[in-house]
C-alpha cells in the first residue's frame, strides 16, 4: 500500500518523512536528526529571497550542495574570488578549507539541501536482486 507521507515514517531498516514534516518557515530543516542518518551530516535549508547566509568553513567535512528550488549564488574563497550560480537542479561540492556562503539571489524562496561527511568513499558495494531487471515500469 502506498501513501503520500504527512509526517515522519520509521520503519525496518529505513526513515522517511518530508521537509513540510520538519519545520516551517525560513531555515534548517533537521534531516539528519529527524531520519536517524548516522553516517553523513544532512540538512535542508529554506532561504527566504535576497538573503544570504554567513561565510563559513570546516575542519574536516566535505560538502556538497543540490539545489532544490530557487537561484543561489555560492562565493567561495578566502577573499570570495569566486562566484557559483546555481538553479534547481544544481550540484556543488566545496571542500572543508573553502570559505564559502550562499546567498538567495532570486524574488523568490530558494531550498536547498546540504550532506556533509568526513571519512572516504565506500566504492560500489551495492547489489540487486537475481534475476529483477534494473529499470522497470510502474504498473500501479
Amino acid at each position: 500500500m502506498t501513501n503520500t507521507l504527512t509526517e515522519t515514517l520509521q520503519g525496518d531498516g529505513f526513515a522517511a518523512g518530508t521537509l513540510d514534516s520538519m519545520g516551517e518557515g525560513p531555515g534548517f530543516r533537521k534531516i539528519r536528526a529527524d531520519l536517524g542518518v548516522q553516517e553523513m551530516g544532512v540538512n535542508a535549508i529554506v532561504l527566504p529571497p535576497k538573503i544570504a547566509s554567513g561565510t563559513h568553513w570546516h575542519e574536516r567535512q566535505e560538502e556538497v550542495y543540490f539545489v532544490h528550488k530557487g537561484t543561489l549564488r555560492f562565493t567561495l574563497g578566502e577573499q570570495d574570488e569566486h562566484e557559483v550560480v546555481l538553479g534547481p537542479g544544481g550540484v556543488i561540492r566545496v571542500d572543508p578549507s573553502t570559505q564559502r556562503s550562499i546567498a538567495n539571489i532570486g524574488d523568490d524562496e530558494a531550498i536547498y539541501v546540504c550532506f556533509g561527511a568526513a571519512g572516504g568513499y565506500v566504492g560500489r558495494d551495492g547489489h540487486h536482486r537475481e534475476g529483477e531487471p534494473r529499470v522497470r515500469e510502474v504498473t500501479t
